[in-house]
């Protein structure tokens, strides 16, 4: 693992404070950092709900990323309850192809962080409705 992915993943585990919020309401089980295509690391954590009105650790890094006026992802991961490292659901990937139409297949992934393996989204969303456009 190089040492990018070690200060995303050091940066997402700080952030990673599982808590209850409300009888309803739990957050940081799951943390994630996006870092931007400027290099700049964003963290955010899941807030679940008992509704449908929570959000992934991954999309609230995004959504980060765009309250600082950044667009342009260069990597993602998440990590998870048990410490671990995976592939972002299919709502953040949604998000990450709607953000990147032309792009999103280079967007790299850390699937593994032990091993250090990465994928990047478009092998993991290799048949998405949006499709680059052919250059």
């Amino acid at each position: 693992m190089d040492r990018i992915w070690s200060e995303m993943l050091e940066a997402a585990r700080a952030v990673r404070k599982e808590r209850r919020v409300s009888e309803y309401v739990t957050c940081g089980e799951v943390s994630a950092a996006v870092r931007s295509k400027s290099g700049r690391i964003y963290t955010g954590v899941c807030v679940d709900t008992c509704s449908t009105l929570g959000i992934c650790a991954e999309r609230s890094a995004i959504f980060q990323m765009l309250t600082q006026g950044e667009q342009e992802i260069d990597r993602v991961l998440a990590v998870l309850p048990d410490g671990s490292s995976g592939a972002p659901c299919g709502a953040c990937r949604e998000l990450m192809v709607q953000l990147m139409p032309e792009t999103y297949p280079a967007i790299r992934v850390l699937m593994d962080s032990v091993s250090g393996r990465e994928m990047t989204l478009g092998e993991l969303t290799p048949e998405w409705w949006i499709q680059p456009k052919a250059k």
